[in-house]
């Protein structure tokens, strides 16, 4: 008999900006820092973190050469995070480009 391979389909959607998040804190640089290495704005990099908006082809390349992390990286968590968005948005569980499903008291 041949077994039936369940896939994995999470009811929420990480936005690339929880990742970026994470890398500051990692690397114990702030946002102030970021910007004045990617020539950034405040604004847009709070907009990335909070998940209020997407990460461009643009973005990821200023990312890359600011914390030496692949641009691919962030074009994929992009993507990724699209993907999983608009599958949620047609399950009606999505609002905006905040992540769904927390538990909570996490996040911000």
């Amino acid at each position: 008999m041949k077994k039936q391979q369940k896939s994995f389909s999470p009811n929420y959607a990480i936005p690339p900006g929880e990742t970026l998040r994470e890398t500051l804190n990692s690397l114990g640089m702030t946002r102030a820092e970021l910007g004045k290495r990617t020539g950034l704005s405040q604004q847009v990099i709070k907009e990335i973190v909070r998940g209020d908006a997407s990460i461009s082809t643009g973005m990821a390349s200023k990312l890359e050469q600011a914390l030496d992390v692949p641009a691919s990286f962030w074009i994929d968590l992009e993507k990724n995070y699209q993907k999983s968005r608009d599958r949620l948005m047609g399950k009606g569980a999505f609002r905006g480009r905040r992540i769904i499903g927390r538990k909570q008291g996490e996040g911000e």
